[in-house]
C-alpha cells in the first residue's frame, strides 16, 4: 500500500523480455512456501512474509525430451519485511505499480488471475492478514518403548528431521510468538525454529495431554487469547488436544468469500485427520478479537 493505493511488484526478465510475477523452481524436497520466499529474495533482493495464497497457474510445457508436461505455479500475497533490493539473478528490473498499470504491463493472461484475486481480497478486507499456525508435534518414540514420564518422551529420527524442516516453513510466515505443550516432543518440534528466529517458546500446561484432561476448556482459551493479540503465532500440541483447538478456529471461518468452499474443504480435511504428526496448519486471519476471521488455510504436511 502507498498512500492508501494497492501496489504490486512486477519483475522483468531480459531473457524473455517479459513482465510477470517473481517465481522460480522448487529445490528437491523443498516446501512450496519456503521456495516462494527464497525465490522472491533471489530474484528481487526483497525479504517477504507470506500472506493468503492466490490462484495457482497451470499450463502445458515441453520437457527436455519433447514430451508434453503440466507445469504448476503457486502464488501468495506477501508483504516486504526487509532485504537489500539488489538484482542479482535473472531479473534486471522490479517495478511497483498500481493495479491498472500492472494489468496493462503483465505479459501473460494467466498472471492476471492473481491480480484479480488481490483486488477482490483488498476490496473485501481480507488481504491484510496475520498467520496463526497450528502444529501437531512431529513423530516421537512410541509409548510402548518408553517406560518413564510420558512428558519426557522425545522425538524419533524422523520427528527430529521434520522439526528441522519446519524452520523455514514457519519463517515463511514470519512467526514471532510460540506457544507449546511442555511435553518434550512438542517443545522439540518447534525448538529449531525458536533457536533460528530468536523467539522464546512459552510452555502452557493447557496444551499438554495431561493438562487438557484436567482442564478441557483451557486449550481453547489459549487460542482465543492469540486471536485477541493478532500476532503471527504458532501453537504446538498433541492429537488429543487438537479437537479443542480446532473447535475455536471452526467458529472463525469466513464463509462469505469467493474461495470459502475450497477453504472449508481443506480445513475440514485437516480437522478430520486431527492433523498428521508434524503437520503445520496455517490459518490466515483478518482482524483481531471478536472480528477475527480465518480467510484462508494451508496444510503443510511432512
Amino acid at each position: 500500500m502507498r498512500k492508501g493505493v494497492l501496489e504490486v511488484a512486477l519483475v522483468h526478465r531480459p531473457r524473455y523480455d517479459d513482465w510477470s510475477w517473481a517465481k522460480g523452481k522448487l529445490d528437491p524436497g523443498e516446501d512450496w512456501a519456503t521456495a516462494a520466499v527464497r525465490e522472491t529474495f533471489e530474484e528481487t533482493g526483497l525479504e517477504v512474509r507470506l500472506g493468503p495464497p492466490l490462484p495457482e497457474a497451470r499450463y502445458l510445457v515441453l520437457t527436455k525430451t519433447g514430451a508434453r508436461g503440466d507445469k504448476v505455479v503457486r502464488y501468495w500475497a506477501s508483504t516486504v519485511t526487509g532485504g537489500h533490493g539488489r538484482l542479482e539473478n535473472e531479473i534486471d528490473a522490479v517495478e511497483w505499480l498500481d493495479v491498472a498499470e500492472a494489468n496493462v504491463r503483465l505479459d501473460y493472461a494467466h498472471d492476471r488471475d492473481q491480480l484479480r484475486a488481490l483486488v477482490r481480497a483488498h476490496g473485501e478486507g481480507t488481504l491484510a492478514t496475520w498467520p496463526l499456525v497450528v502444529v501437531r508435534h512431529a513423530k516421537s518414540i512410541p509409548r510402548s518403548s518408553w517406560s518413564t514420564d510420558d512428558q519426557q518422551r522425545p522425538l524419533d529420527d524422523r520427528g527430529t528431521q521434520r522439526a528441522a524442516d519446519l524452520v523455514q516453513v514457519l519463517a515463511a510466515y514470519g512467526i514471532t510468538r510460540l506457544l507449546t505443550s511442555p511435553s518434550v516432543r512438542c517443545r522439540d518440534t518447534i525448538a529449531p525454529y525458536a533457536v533460528e528466529s530468536g523467539h522464546e517458546p512459552r510452555s502452557r500446561e493447557g496444551l499438554s495431554e495431561e493438562g487438557h484432561e484436567a482442564e478441557p476448556e483451557r486449550a481453547g482459551e489459549l487460542v482465543e487469547k492469540l486471536l485477541e493479540r493478532g500476532e503471527p503465532s504458532a501453537v504446538c500440541t498433541h492429537g488429543p488436544v487438537m479437537p479443542a483447538v480446532l473447535e475455536v478456529l471452526t467458529r472463525r471461518l469466513h464463509l462469505d468469500g469467493g474461495d470459502a468452499v475450497a477453504m472449508l474443504e481443506r480445513f475440514v480435511e485437516a480437522r478430520d485427520d486431527n492433523l498428521v504428526k508434524g503437520e503445520a496448519l496455517v490459518c490466515h486471519v483478518a482482524g483481531v478479537g471478536a472480528d477475527a476471521r480465518i480467510v484462508a488455510v494451508e496444510r503443510h504436511l511432512p
